[in-house]
């Protein structure tokens, strides 16, 4: 953590993560968070890591605590359209941008980088590293989910509010029953196999 530290230093720095990649369903979800120094949030951890009350205790804290946050996404038309590494770090690049205070560096997860006008250190695994990430994390997928239940409601049959989009078994045999709805990724393999056997 001390070398990390020094590669940004005083620097105003924002953590940036996303939820949902994964996922055969919904947008992919990026947040940033710049963390306010004189204000720890405890409890912070990956998002991963966390249970879903834990994640839903935690949103609201870092809303309240941090200088600055915001939340992006990216749909599934752009996920389709520029696939999902190029979505994801669109998604991150609008994250960075929706945040009122201008950071200097971006602390990224993992070792990709969206285009910043700002210093960029990607951290693999670093949500499990650095605060601001960890936040960032969390906000993501609180969002993620929240509009994965949104999800459930505009199409009931495919239990997106159980399995979140993910390709389980229940969401398999939903695809395979119903076909695909406006919120698949047609761009991944298991959507893309069942549209062309109908």
């Amino acid at each position: 953590m001390a070398n990390l530290e020094l590669d940004w230093g005083m620097k105003i720095a924002a953590g940036v993560d996303e939820a949902g990649r994964g996922p055969l369903a919904g947008a992919v979800f990026a947040a940033a968070v710049i963390l306010d120094p004189n204000n720890t949030i405890v409890g912070l951890a990956d998002s991963k890591a966390l249970s879903e009350k834990q994640r839903d205790r935690l949103a609201p804290i870092i809303k309240q605590s941090a200088l600055a946050w915001a939340i992006a996404s990216a749909s599934v038309v752009e996920i389709d359209s520029l696939n999902i590494l190029q979505a994801t770090l669109l998604a991150m690049q609008r994250a960075v941008e929706g945040l009122n205070i201008k950071p200097e560096i971006a602390l990224v997860d993992g070792n990709q980088s969206p285009k910043l006008s700002c210093d960029v250190l990607t951290i693999i695994k670093g949500d499990s590293k650095v605060a601001a990430i960890s936040a960032a994390s969390i906000l993501a997928k609180t969002a993620r989910d929240s509009e994965l239940m949104d999800l459930a409601r505009q199409y009931p049959g495919y239990a997106f509010e159980q399995h979140k989009g993910y390709g389980t078994a229940l969401h398999m045999q939903r695809l395979k029953e119903l076909g695909p709805c406006p919120a698949h990724r047609r761009s991944f393999s298991p959507v893309r196999k069942l549209l062309e056997t109908i």
